[in-house]
């Protein structure tokens, strides 16, 4: 009877254990079942080919447009060239959308960083630049791209470009100018019905800390807004961004603004010169005129060939003026100086028609008493004829001298000195004295000219940087 009761429990102890191994195998099943695919099987499953997703089809197709947003950070600013009116620029543009087909629950992580390779698998925005001039991708050490996808469907994109992108210029106030650069980003198949393009609300345009422009400024503020384009194949979305650009005229002061005003200067030192120094002063006039022709040239040489005016322009002209301006003041002072040697070769030739007359009255009488009453009137009327002609070629070149309080007399022959023109010489008036006479006129011009110039170059200095540096400046900040 004892022993089978021992058999009894022994059995039921085996079987007890028998179940519990079953149960424990039981629950262990559904932990091994939990373990997660691995990452190749994942990506096969969510945008493989039996994935039954097809990137030729955008998101929510036959229905409610993409929304994609983008923001951009600029990583180099340079390169503004005038000349072709045009900027370049070294980006990183992002773009983030939602894409149903891709959200996903079975793989843990939040978010899944993919090769770049993994693009041509999945659908992207058909985005480019509006007004761009050239463009390149980046390829070193690898391709310079970002894919990443999070569990909820949503794509970010990011790519690194280097872009060359056209930039209309004003170049009126040239150098003192402020630049409008705009970037348009478009959508070149895809209408609004499709696909639309909108700023990140928080830090769409950002830019590197140590971002140092050569000529410019690049203003905080940036100018977001949208650009939506009409075409005979339907609307379709566009944004952009304006950067707004001040310029640094440092370098042209440095270049072109000192130089030519120190030309202009150099040029008034001829009127300190003495004016017999002719070599001096015409050498030092026409090398300021070709400095300043060069220097003028030298400053249009990197501007494009535009049709208004300059304010660059404007002083170069102005700064030619003067020189030649000082130029042609040696030219007056030396014509005045030797107006004195005109003078007495004007007197020399009058005492010699008045001896002729006086030669010719003597045998006029002599042949009188020989010839007839009736041919007499006629050789005296010629002679007075002669005379008279004469007498008004002298008074016309005399009247440049009554200008100078001299006359053309001669103190021999009174029925001259009873003329306007001749009168008035003083006593005892000697060579050297009308010499001095005009020499005096002639300093006398060069004494204004040495007031006369600077004046009127400050008068133009202050006129020219007020009206550039101060009103147009302001009308200019109130346009941004």
């Amino acid at each position: 009877m004892r022993l089978h009761i021992l058999c009894m429990l022994w059995a039921s102890s085996v079987i007890f254990l028998q179940g519990r191994s079953v149960l424990c195998k039981e629950m262990k099943l559904p932990s091994r079942a939990a373990k997660p695919p691995s990452p190749s099987d994942f990506l096969d499953k969510l945008m493989g080919r039996t994935s039954g997703y097809d990137a030729r089809i955008r998101p929510n197709f036959k229905g409610p447009p993409v929304n994609v947003t983008c923001n951009i950070f600029i990583n180099s600013f340079g390169s503004i060239t005038e000349t072709t009116m045009d900027y370049r620029l070294n980006v990183f543009l992002r773009q983030q959308w939602n894409d149903p087909r891709l959200a996903y629950k079975e793989y843990p992580d939040d978010s899944l960083d993919l090769d770049p390779s993994m693009l041509d698998s999945i659908w992207k925005p058909d985005l480019f630049f509006a007004n761009e001039k050239g463009a390149n991708f980046h390829e070193v050490t690898t391709d310079n791209k970002l894919l990443r996808i999070f569990q909820n469907g949503n794509v970010l994109y990011s790519i690194r470009l280097t872009l060359t992108l056209s930039c209309p210029m004003d170049l009126k106030n040239f150098p003192m100018d402020s630049q409008t650069c705009t970037m348009q980003l478009e959508s070149f198949g895809y209408t609004m019905n499709d696909l639309i393009f909108e700023w990140l609300d928080v830090g769409a345009v950002q830019v590197a800390d140590d971002l140092m422009l050569p000529q410019f400024v690049l203003k905080e503020e940036k100018g977001l807004g949208y650009c939506t384009k009409h075409y005979n194949t339907g609307k379709f979305t566009c944004i952009e961004v304006k950067f707004y650009l001040e310029r640094q005229m440092g370098y042209y002061l440095i270049q072109m603004y000192i130089p030519s005003l120190l030309t202009v200067i150099l040029s008034w030192v001829s009127f300190w010169i003495n004016m017999d120094a002719a070599p001096a002063r015409v050498g030092l006039g026409i090398t300021t005129v070709l400095t300043m022709t060069t220097q003028s040239s030298g400053s249009r040489a990197s501007l494009p060939k535009v049709s208004y005016v300059k304010a660059i322009d404007i002083w170069m002209a102005v700064c030619l003026l003067f020189v030649f301006a000082a130029l042609l003041e040696y030219a007056a002072v030396n014509f005045v100086s030797r107006q004195h040697k005109e003078f007495f070769r004007l007197r020399r030739k009058l005492k010699e028609q008045q001896r002729q007359r006086t030669q010719a009255s003597g045998e006029s009488k002599v042949k009188g008493s020989n010839m007839s009453g009736n041919n007499a009137p006629h050789g005296n009327v010629a002679q007075q004829c002669s005379a008279c002609a004469r007498e008004e070629e002298l008074a016309q070149q005399g009247l440049l001298f009554q200008s100078y309080g001299l006359a053309l007399s001669t103190g021999s022959a009174p029925e001259m000195d009873a003329t306007p023109v001749f009168a008035d010489l003083p006593p005892g008036l000697g060579f050297y004295d009308i010499r001095r006479r005009f020499v005096d006129r002639a300093k006398r011009i060069d004494t204004i000219s040495r007031a006369l110039f600077p004046m009127s170059f400050l008068m133009f200095n202050v006129l020219y940087w007020l009206t550039y540096k101060v009103l147009r400046h302001e009308d200019v900040q109130a346009i941004l």
